[in-house]
């Protein structure tokens, strides 16, 4: 059955950087991976979205240029690069999988049909 696993999580310093690993297992990698989080009290939110090629990005305007989203396919991987940490960065990460055709990069909730139990970013102050 396919699934999921992040790696990465971790409590660090404002302006301090984390990578987050999303590892894919049981599917065919040739799918569109988003990272998503969930602060407390807040409504889970796509942060960052890659296509199965890794020819289309997407960042959410609070994450851009400082968060850098890549796969090595060879790996059934994904990875989240973070830097620049700012507290209100703190949530929990979670990585999603689905299929997409070419040229489409699906960022909602609902398109994505395979989940990641998720990975804890705290940045304190």
């Amino acid at each position: 059955q396919a699934h999921l696993v992040e790696s990465g999580g971790g409590s660090v310093q404002a302006g301090g950087s984390l990578e987050l690993s999303c590892v894919a297992f049981g599917q065919i990698f040739s799918y569109a991976v988003g990272w998503f989080r969930q602060a407390p009290g807040k409504e889970r939110e796509c942060v960052s979205a890659i296509s199965w090629s890794g020819g289309l990005t997407y960042y959410a305007d609070s994450v851009k240029g400082r968060f850098t989203i890549s796969r090595d396919n060879a790996k059934s991987t994904v990875y989240l690069q973070m830097n620049s940490l700012k507290p209100e960065d703190t949530a929990v990460y979670y990585c999603a999988s689905t299929y997409a055709e070419i040229g489409e990069l699906p960022r909602l909730e609902g398109e994505f049909d395979t989940w990641g139990q998720g990975t804890q970013v705290t940045v304190s102050s």
